[in-house]
């Protein structure tokens, strides 16, 4: 029995099984998946999580059921491709591979700011997203939250926190001089504008140089706060740049045309922890996800597999509430209702998927 081990239940790592699952793979072909939770998290929409304005089921997803797959719930302390095995922490035993596929997604990069990693929220994870919407919660009438970074993430959580707490004090620090770099000056100014109607503080030129229990310190002065949510920037998770296997300059793992490890064609990598040209997305695991399938189905049933085509991404939405946004769609800006309602409709056509 050839056992294809995927590690992590994300867009990237569900997307391959969902697809493997339609491919009438081999009978001496059985799939694993890894996983620290039992469903798949909706990562995208872990902003209302920390925000308070979506309960827990509403990112939450059953993973498909198969008599070709196997699920097991646990952290993993190591990833052995020496011996072909992944060593599981609570369990205290490993999982052999003849096929891995790694797919653990992302943490977040405090680039050794002192103190951001243990005074400040996350939303990196369904855990860390839960624990910030508990601190925003139940912060006092008139209290303080500080939002790290003006990236796609700090503005919906930025948004949402006012949107859910208007009694708030909120302020968002930005490295750059706009919110939004990676977008249209039109995106940028919508984004700047709305901040300013609905009272978010911004500071452009934000240089973190440390961080506490109740402040954070910017370019010498020290702003007191209650709640400090980290969203400025991301690197693959701890486990991967670990591997013995070539990095890039982001820390992610080198991969050919076919998202296998040269050294290593066995080993497939998807999303985050892949290199690429692209920027970390759920789209982009998740058409990268297909690709991987397709590959991996051919090898599996002894074919040449064909060489993936380029990737085409859509575009990019945000939310600022609930009933406005922005995004960039087919080289389209689009700022307003419209975009905001797209985001709704994507997402409720991937919970419907």
């Amino acid at each position: 029995m050839k056992n294809l081990v995927i590690l992590g239940g994300g867009y990237g790592g569900m997307n391959i099984l969902q697809n493997l699952i339609e491919h009438n793979l081999p009978e001496d072909v059985h799939m694993t998946v890894i996983d620290r939770n039992p469903y798949h998290s909706v990562k995208t929409e872990f902003y209302t999580i920390a925000a308070g304005t979506s309960a827990d089921k509403d990112v939450r997803m059953d993973f498909p059921e198969h008599d070709k797959v196997s699920y097991i719930y646990a952290e993993i302390s190591k990833i052995d491709t020496t011996e072909q095995q992944v060593i599981l922490q609570e369990k205290n035993e490993s999982v052999p591979y003849d096929y891995l596929i790694i797919a653990l997604g992302c943490e977040d990069n405090f680039h050794d700011v002192e103190g951001a990693a243990d005074y400040t929220e996350s939303v990196q994870t369904f855990n860390y997203a839960r624990h910030a919407g508990m601190a925003i919660g139940n912060l006092p009438a008139y209290g303080k939250a500080t939002i790290v970074g003006a990236g796609l993430s700090g503005i919906e959580v930025a948004a949402e926190i006012r949107e859910s707490r208007p009694d708030l004090n909120i302020r968002l620090l930005d490295r750059g001089q706009s919110v939004l770099k990676a977008f249209e000056p039109k995106i940028q100014n919508y984004v700047e504008d709305w901040f300013m109607k609905n009272d978010v503080e911004v500071i452009h030129g934000a240089n973190v140089e440390y961080v506490e229990k109740d402040g954070v310190c910017d370019n010498g002065v020290c702003y007191v706060n209650d709640v400090t949510i980290w969203t400025a920037g991301v690197r693959p998770n701890y486990l991967v740049r670990e591997l013995p296997l070539e990095q890039d300059d982001q820390e992610k793992i080198v991969v050919n045309d076919f998202y296998q490890v040269p050294e290593q064609p066995h080993i497939y990598v998807v999303g985050d922890c892949a290199s690429s040209e692209h920027s970390p997305s759920a789209q982009l695991a998740r058409q990268q996800g297909e690709q991987i399938a397709e590959v991996i189905a051919a090898v599996l049933k002894d074919k040449k597999p064909r060489k993936p085509g380029k990737l085409k991404l859509k575009g990019t939405l945000g939310s600022l509430g609930s009933s406005e946004g922005f995004g960039e769609m087919m080289s389209q800006s689009m700022v307003g209702f419209i975009p905001r309602l797209a985001k709704s409709g994507v997402l409720w056509l991937n919970k419907r998927h």
